[in-house]
């Protein structure tokens, strides 16, 4: 029987803050029109957050009933240790889909644009069959592009849209740059994992591209975040020189990033995989706070 502490460890809060930093992001675009609705940026946040521990169980479950934990380095795994039964974990997932529903269902009453539905279904489906079903997406190198969709796209045009009623230039470039370090997180998770996935048959993007072009598509997943800020904050595009604002998270950025190039491995990549769900929270905050300040 798992502890209290292992089922926390389990639901990977060091990952919450890709959950956040898009709501960050929309709500700051919607400050930036005066828009903000605290009561749906507060629902749209607690979403995002049950629909990441949602999917970080249902991962647990799905990889550990397949055998491809087993021998991984990082943080608990509650099926593949053993530390709970699979029913138990696969009810935990269950459980946050199941209230993350509940208040999407909330939020979207509260918009009136009941087409959010359609939305909020296709995040369900993505949640689930990353790593569950017959046929998982993450299995197949897929898995950073439903990433940067469903915790980049979604994410950041749905709360700016739930405040704002409408989506602007400015939320897709918000979108494009926590899509990326979305993906940089799990590149960063499946460059750690090569060994055991190509291994137990998981062929996510790093088993495809091998352990060094997946250094560099990090590396470029890091520069496609900062390059997104450039059309926001110059004259070029929106001119929201508070943007500006999001650059303070770049030490973060030269430290994950140093370590990949100095090819770190094995426990050395759960600091990197660290580092990278701490960088995505301060460029999401500080670029949302630069939106906010720009308004």
């Amino acid at each position: 029987m798992a502890t209290l502490g292992e089922w926390v460890s389990g639901a990977r809060p060091r990952t919450l803050g890709a959950a956040v930093a898009p709501v960050s992001v929309g709500t700051g675009v919607a400050a930036l029109e005066s828009s903000v609705a605290p009561l749906r940026a507060l629902l749209a946040l607690a979403v995002a957050l049950l629909l990441q521990i949602g999917v970080n169980y249902a991962n647990d479950y799905s990889d550990g009933v397949r055998g491809t934990d087993l021998g991984r380095v990082g943080p608990v795994r509650l099926v593949g240790q053993g530390l709970a039964a699979a029913t138990q974990v696969k009810a935990a997932s269950l459980i946050a889909f199941g209230a993350a529903a509940v208040l999407g269902l909330s939020l979207t009453a509260m918009v009136g644009s009941w087409w959010l539905l359609l939305v909020g279904a296709a995040s369900l489906a993505a949640g689930w069959l990353y790593t569950g079903g017959p046929r998982p997406y993450g299995y197949f190198g897929l898995g950073e592009v439903f990433v940067f969709v469903f915790f980049g796209v979604v994410p950041v045009l749905g709360t700016a849209y739930v405040q704002t009623l409408s989506i602007n230039a400015t939320a897709w470039w918000g979108a494009v740059g926590v899509g990326s370090l979305a993906c940089a997180v799990l590149v960063a998770n499946n460059l750690r994992d090569i060994p055991t996935d190509a291994s137990s048959g998981k062929d996510t993007l790093a088993v495809k591209l091998g352990d060094r072009r997946t250094r560099w598509l990090f590396i470029s997943l890091l520069t496609i975040a900062y390059l997104s800020v450039i059309p926001l904050a110059t004259g070029w595009g929106a001119g929201i020189t508070t943007a500006w604002l999001s650059y303070l998270s770049l030490p973060i950025a030269a430290r994950a990033g140093l370590l990949v190039i100095d090819g770190a491995r094995g426990r050395g990549l759960v600091a990197v995989l660290q580092l990278t769900g701490l960088l995505i929270l301060a460029f999401g905050l500080l670029l949302g706070l630069g939106l906010a300040l720009g308004g």
